[in-house]
């Protein structure tokens, strides 16, 4: 279960009309994606099917995958499926040379509705791929996508080899971290005693086009381009470093093809774009040329107070380097929702 043998290059492809980013050069690979439906995942299989062999495998719960133009989704394989499922996951795993584990339950209001099936499916279903790979002699690299969340309540500048902070036992928001830690260390397990070729990624605020489901960018922009009010829970206080998801997915290829990566845990982020939520949402309306109320409402749950992340290893390992500023990024994601208004 050696490193994948890539081609270590880069290309130019621009997103959604976007800034041209550089994304490490993938071919000529059987991939999996799971949670290949949604919102980074779309992104992913877009990429990815240009030059391989793609397997998406989601519930389609959240379904970005609809957004792709008929000509990409008809070149991707699609298993319609459930990762609690071991024997139609363990049948999608066979023959794959990378697998891009993705999918989970996320989502403040959907954790909290469903606290057991987060668990589960984010736990178990991780433990379900570990142990169907682990029988799989083909595969050259593991990717597994965490969150930001494992930091706790306080993130400023967060490091990879730092601490892991779970919040409180029975509060709804620290069950998805939880999950995520957990997972985690299950992967790490799997590397150290079996060989398993994992590599992490810690992923902080991610959003963009085709962002379905929960995330304050997506909510305040979907408000501001339908003049409707935008809701800040609280003060408004709570620093957030926001990644487009071009830089995201720039990340998770680079840890994908980089043989330093196996192992190992990165941030990928854009810790320059840190802003208040509250001066978030007066971005969103200055740029949207909104005439939309920011309205605070009582906030009723956890939240994060800082999350800013450190990506020095990520730079110095996978020479990542996010490019996309808070402006640009939410003028382009403003641009896709007022074409698609969903």
């Amino acid at each position: 279960m050696g490193g994948p043998n890539l081609l270590d290059s880069t290309r130019p492809l621009d997103q959604s009309g976007g800034p041209s980013n550089r994304f490490p050069l993938v071919e000529s690979k059987r991939v999996l994606i799971t949670g290949g439906a949604g919102f980074i995942g779309s992104h992913l299989t877009e990429i990815l099917s240009e030059r391989n062999e793609v397997t998406i495998y989601d519930t389609f719960g959240r379904d970005s995958f609809r957004f792709l133009p008929r000509d990409i989704q008809n070149r991707v394989h699609v298993v319609k499926g459930d990762i609690l499922d071991k024997e139609l996951l363990g049948k999608a795993l066979l023959d794959k040379d990378i697998v891009l584990h993705l999918a989970g339950i996320a989502g403040i209001a959907t954790v909290s509705r469903s606290p057991i099936k987060t668990m589960e499916v984010n736990l178990k279903g991780t433990q379900n791929l570990a142990e169907a790979l682990a029988r799989n002699s083909t595969v050259e690299r593991v990717l597994f996508s965490s969150t930001s969340e494992v930091y706790g309540k306080y993130a400023f500048l967060g490091k990879e080899d730092g601490p892991a902070t779970l919040g409180s036992v029975g509060e709804p928001r620290w069950i998805y971290s939880a999950s995520k830690i957990a997972s985690e260390h299950l992967l790490q397990s799997y590397h150290l005693e079996l060989g398993l070729p994992t590599t992490i990624v810690r992923l902080f605020n991610v959003y963009g086009p085709r962002q379905v489901g929960e995330g304050a960018i997506h909510n305040f922009v979907v408000a501001a381009v339908n003049e409707e009010p935008l809701r800040i829970y609280g003060d408004g206080l709570e620093i957030r470093a926001w990644c487009y998801v071009e830089d995201a997915v720039s990340g998770i290829l680079l840890a994908v093809t980089k043989e330093a990566a196996v192992g190992r845990v990165f941030n990928i982020g854009n810790p320059r774009t840190a802003v208040a939520i509250s001066g978030l949402a007066e971005t969103i309306k200055r740029i949207t040329s909104s005439s939309s109320q920011i309205i605070h409402v009582p906030k009723d749950f956890a939240d994060v107070e800082v999350r800013v992340p450190d990506i020095t290893l990520a730079r110095t390992t996978l020479s990542f380097e996010p490019t996309v500023g808070l402006e640009r990024g939410i003028a382009l994601t403003a641009e896709w929702y007022r074409l698609h208004r969903c």
